[in-house]
């Protein structure tokens, strides 16, 4: 019988797998949780680059939030992960949720995300 790391990583090829199957060439927007962070990536899956990312982690970041695993701190990474992708030049993304729910901090990072003039 598989375990939840295994339930979760086929989870997560299926969500991929899908959005290949939609993307129409557009970029990945992928996100990462765990119990004390939360992380966000722009990711041209064509040439296997990064073109912008942002996490709670980040510095400038860091000093000025409480936590990074609440929902302010999402939408804080959502917001700082767009605006360095439209100065990138990225506007349409895909949203790869990976094996998480689109609830809670995975959503509030989406739509800090819109908000900001990403597109997806």
């Amino acid at each position: 019988m598989a375990n939840s790391k295994d339930m979760l990583k086929r989870r997560a090829a299926r969500v991929r797998r899908h959005l290949k199957a939609v993307s129409d060439g557009r970029l990945r927007l992928s996100v990462h949780r765990s119990s004390k962070n939360i992380y966000a990536q722009v990711i041209d899956d064509e040439k296997g680059r990064t073109v912008a990312s942002a996490s709670t982690l980040d510095a400038d970041l860091k000093a000025s939030l409480k936590t990074g695993a609440d929902s302010a701190a999402a939408a804080a990474v959502g917001k700082l992960v767009a605006e360095r992708a439209v100065q990138a030049g990225v506007k349409e993304v895909v949203f790869d949720r990976g094996a998480y729910i689109y609830h809670g901090r995975v959503k509030a990072l989406a739509e800090a995300a819109r908000e900001a003039g990403l597109s997806f």
